[in-house]
């Protein structure tokens, strides 16, 4: 039987791998450019250190390996997120008066404080650029309301409240404009 708890934990396993369309360009580039550039430039330097001997104290060859482990790692990760990954466009939300993926939200706090934030998937969100995760406790505190709706934040200092003063989208983009 499935309990609210792991009801949660599945729907916030599914929302991690949500990702806007340009999100996942930036993954499949950086994968690409990590086999196809990165890789066999290591692989040439740690074939050259290689034949130049002892390969104990050789840090070319050293060095390359550890390079060849991280990326190996990175390239499994990237490929991974990538197949499991859900493409969602912000562009395409039909029920652009409620939060969900892709919003920015303009939200008022207890302190009379503004905040704007976009909501954008987990491999996808900077905070220097106002997008937080749509994993993050202000994400989901903010999830499915509407402007005007007050929403309640748990923090390590207590309970806040946050009111929601505007949301909106990407513009929709015509299909076959």
């Amino acid at each position: 039987m499935l309990t609210r708890a792991s009801a949660d934990a599945a729907r916030g396993g599914e929302l991690a791998r949500y990702i806007s369309p340009k999100g996942m360009e930036v993954l499949r580039h950086e994968l690409n450019t990590l086999l196809r550039d990165e890789r066999p430039r290591i692989v040439e330097i740690v074939s050259w250190a290689a034949g130049n001997g002892d390969r104990s104290e050789n840090g070319d060859y050293l060095y390359g390996k550890k390079r060849l482990r991280e990326i190996d790692r990175r390239v499994r990760f990237l490929t991974k997120r990538i197949e499991k990954a859900i493409i969602v466009d912000p562009a395409q939300q039909p029920r652009r008066g409620q939060v969900f993926f892709g919003a920015t939200v303009t939200y008022a706090t207890e302190r009379d404080e503004t905040r704007v934030v976009t909501i954008m998937g987990v491999d996808e969100a900077d905070t220097v650029r106002g997008e937080i995760s749509l994993i993050s406790p202000v994400a989901r505190a903010l999830m499915r309301a509407r402007v005007g709706d007050e929403v309640r934040l748990m923090t390590p200092r207590g309970d806040e409240m946050l009111e929601v003063m505007a949301i909106s989208y990407p513009p929709a983009t015509g299909m076959g404009a």
